[in-house]
């Protein structure tokens, strides 16, 4: 049985990274449509997040198929627990990612506003950070999940900047609105992902240590 077990939860684990690399994949595309305003490929991750979503389901009944046949106990069950939060996370990311693309379709088929600093750095950061808490769990790292929850702070900073900007964008160019309101909207979108990206790396430490460190860190 216990043999047995471990298959399961090795198959889980490759699982649930294949659905990480989906999920990396998707935002990359979405941020790489964003900084070239390449609309055919910000439909493509629109189109592919159906795909996402079937994979969640999928590992989601996994898991509660091992706790129902199984009754894992101690690191096991840890990590069947883990699995099921982080599963959930990365699929709202690929939703979130999915909702930058329709904000992306929609400038791009308008005008193709400058994008400000601020954004690009959120990009970057939001980038780093999901590739890192993925790479913390393929590593069970908890060094590395503990560096991506503070780099949410300077995610959260920069997010607020972007509201001073979007509003002197509208008073000087009123008639892009919709569009500096759109890239408002994908600020928030990463922003919130930031967020996700912080649970992963949480559920990370959780994980490997068996320590709750939500709104500790």
């Amino acid at each position: 049985m216990e043999v047995h077990l471990h298959r399961e939860i090795d198959r889980l684990k490759r699982n649930i990274l294949a659905l990480g690399t989906e999920v990396e994949s998707s935002l990359n595309k979405s941020i790489r449509a964003l900084k070239t305003w390449d609309i055919d490929l910000a439909q493509e991750v629109e189109d592919y997040d159906n795909e996402i979503d079937r994979m969640e389901v999928e590992i989601e009944e996994e898991c509660l198929k091992i706790l129902a046949l199984h009754q894992p106990v101690a690191i096991d069950l840890r990590f069947i627990v883990a699995v099921l939060k982080i599963n959930n996370d990365l699929e709202r990311i690929a939703d979130l990612a999915a909702n930058m693309a329709s904000r992306t379709l929609y400038i791009g088929n308008r005008e193709q506003i400058d994008i400000p600093e601020e954004l690009l750095k959120i990009v970057k950061l939001a980038e780093s950070m999901l590739k890192r808490s993925l790479d913390s769990l393929i590593n069970l790292n908890t060094d590395l999940a503990r560096q991506v929850i503070i780099d949410d702070d300077i995610i959260d900073d920069l997010h607020a900047k972007m509201y001073d900007y979007i509003e002197a964008k509208i008073k000087a160019e009123p008639n892009l609105v919709d569009c500096q309101i759109s890239l408002l909207s994908i600020s928030r979108n990463l922003e919130r992902i930031s967020d996700l990206v912080t649970n992963i790396a949480e559920d990370v430490i959780y994980m490997v240590e068996g320590n709750v460190v939500r709104h500790r860190i």
